[in-house]
């Protein structure tokens, strides 16, 4: 099943975010090289600081479990988060 994370980060996410960046992306790879994690990254036009993440997981537990751990949701970068279920029916590592 697939499931989109998707994130908020705080005003001055910025400057906050740089001392936490390479811990931040080295548990992102972790989750790829696994993969479960597909896809991520932060969203343009504007570039408020809002990202989305793609899953590839059997439940949204490992998602929120994921989120939770974030050095970027526990260090504050991250304002608020939420997990959606995304009803995936083309492409590939569809599995019906």
């Amino acid at each position: 099943m697939h499931y989109l994370l998707f994130y908020e980060k705080v005003a001055d996410y910025a400057e906050r975010q740089k001392p936490l960046q390479s811990a931040h992306r080295d548990y992102l790879q972790k989750l790829t090289t696994q993969g479960v994690l597909i896809l991520g990254g932060s969203l343009e036009n504007p570039n408020d600081g809002s990202a989305i993440l793609l899953f590839d997981t059997p439940s949204s537990d490992h998602v929120e479990s994921f989120a939770k751990n974030d050095p970027y949701v526990s260090q504050g970068i991250i304002a608020k988060w939420h997990v959606r279920k995304w009803d995936t029916v083309v492409g590939s590592g569809i599995n019906n």
